[in-house]
């Protein structure tokens, strides 16, 4: 029996591939449009030459994940400033950002081996060229580009097979990719979607180098055939890129998904619930957590679940910690107010950050809260997700109880539990919805002077669906309808646990718990 877990890679390919290849034939294009032309205007500059080869190296010396993701925030500001100067705004999230970042990306291998590729020909070759009479344009276009053209090629097809990979990378700053495979499976310990992922990107990059050689060849040998073929086989694959995807609906709601399990499964949810109201839905997965709440507020998903300590902290800057009633209520009508984001309402359950540690070192060392830890704070090392130490809840805990550990270490999150139950870290930042705490017989120590806010897990509306009555009805029966127990479960079964729980079939599950049809 085939792993369920393959038809449902086979399932999200199309549009998968789709967007892949849409960003990636962009991306490219624009580089070639602006690297070719500096190329040949600066190869005999040898001052201008030295200078854009370097501007150019430098990129490339910038990780590809930061590239992209500098980008988002860059374009934030030009958004808005354009908003103020001219009443026109531009989606910073997904595809213009990923397009740029890759486009600077591609530009390096085109300009060095264009240049190196026209360095290359023979002075006596101009020369005879002038001494029949070509002018300089006559002798760029028939005698220099020809002869430079398999060098420069060379440069073409390693930037497409770079930009292809990259590609996979922009999957955080909101632009489904084949990385989305990448990235889902590694938070749901998914390794058939990671596998998928990387095997589709490799494929494809290989593919379409092949393709640029037959290119390259067919001009070097005058062979119509291996130019026709390649042609016909790279616009086979624009025409892919740009078809309509079966069964996606340009109106369907979209749901958004943070980068943990968790978020994955409820997002799933929120789809099911749609989909049993007749309503058509789709799902963005994967998104950082500040571009998910900007993604919304710019309505370019519809609905997500964040949390209302989160909420509380990264976006309205609060450090007060009030009772999670007034909290909830405060920020139903500030996010109205500022962002025009509606908060529905509460799933029923709080997924709060919880320093975590085994039971027995916590029992052998008399530790129940984080005010018994802090004595031994100084001999130990702490974990964290990506994002954990730099949140101002880390700095509340330092402040209220005066934490110093001797390291701190990031880690993926499933990794973490994993890392404190064999002692390879001392504690965790962990989350108290997750079920990996009772597999691992790990503990959550209290905090009783309150330092972390309530979590409560909530579900946001994008402004234009802030009075979507159809939406709300088929949404409102998921409210108050999750508790914890519940949660932790569907998070174990997601989390990898059994070997074949995807986070789809998880909500699936979660869906019939809570009574859904």
């Amino acid at each position: 029996m085939v792993d369920p877990r393959w038809t449902e890679a086979l399932d999200r390919l199309p549009d998968y591939l789709g967007s892949h290849l849409r960003v990636s034939i962009a991306a490219l294009a624009l580089g070639l449009a602006v690297s070719f032309p500096l190329a040949l205007a600066v190869r005999n500059r040898p001052a201008l030459r030295g200078l854009f080869l370097a501007a150019a190296s430098i990129v490339q010396t910038v990780p590809g994940l930061a590239l992209l993701a500098l980008f988002y925030p860059l374009l934030l500001i030009l958004s808005a400033w354009s908003l103020r100067a001219f009443g026109l705004g531009f989606s910073a999230f997904g595809f213009l950002p990923a397009v740029l970042a890759l486009a600077l990306y591609s530009m390096l291998p085109v300009l060095r081996n264009t240049i190196t590729g026209l360095q290359g020909v023979s002075v006596d070759l101009i020369d005879a060229a002038k001494g029949v009479g070509m002018t300089p344009r006559q002798s760029l276009r028939l005698v220099e580009l020809p002869l430079a053209l398999p060098v420069i090629m060379a440069g073409i097809r390693t930037a497409a097979v770079w930009v292809i990979g990259t590609a996979t990378l922009s999957t955080p700053i909101g632009q489904t990719s084949l990385g989305n495979y990448i990235f889902t499976g590694l938070q749901t310990q998914n390794w058939v979607f990671v596998l998928f992922g990387c095997i589709a990107a490799a494929v494809l990059a290989l593919l379409v180098d092949q393709l640029l050689a037959l290119l390259e060849s067919g001009a070097r040998l005058r062979s119509g055939a291996r130019i026709v073929i390649g042609l016909t086989g790279l616009a086979a694959l624009v025409a892919l890129a740009f078809a309509p995807m079966p069964g996606q609906s340009r109106a369907a709601y979209v749901v958004g998904a943070k980068t943990f399990t968790e978020s994955y499964v409820l997002s799933g949810l929120i789809a099911k619930a749609l989909h049993a109201s007749g309503l058509p839905a789709r799902q963005r997965e994967g998104l950082g957590s500040s571009v998910i709440f900007e993604a919304l507020a710019t309505n370019e998903i519809d609905a997500y679940v964040d949390y209302s300590g989160t909420l509380w902290v990264n976006q309205l800057r609060r450090t007060d910690i009030k009772p999670r009633e007034q909290i909830l209520a405060d920020l139903t009508a500030m996010l109205r107010e500022r962002y025009g984001v509606a908060l529905l309402g509460s799933l029923g359950f709080e997924n709060a950050y919880a320093l975590v540690m085994p039971r027995k070192r916590a029992e052998a060392l008399g530790i129940k809260s984080i005010a018994d830890l802090a004595p031994h704070a100084g001999a130990m090392t702490i974990a964290g997700d990506y994002e954990f130490f730099s949140r101002p809840e880390w700095n509340a805990l330092r402040g209220a109880y005066g934490l110093a550990f001797r390291n701190e270490r990031q880690m993926q999150p499933d990794f973490m539990y994993a890392a404190v139950a064999s002692g390879e870290v001392d504690i965790i930042a962990g989350y108290t919805s997750d079920g990996l705490i009772a597999q691992y017989d790990l503990v959550t120590l209290g905090d009783p002077k309150q330092a972390i806010p309530p979590y409560d897990a909530v579900l946001l509306l994008a402004p234009r669906r802030a009075d979507d009555e159809a939406l709300q009805t088929a949404l409102r029966p998921l409210l108050g309808r999750i508790d914890i127990a519940t949660m932790r479960e569907a998070n174990l079964r997601a989390g990898g646990v059994n070997g074949a729980s995807s986070a789809t079939e998880v909500a699936q599950w979660l869906w019939e718990k809570i009574g859904g049809r």
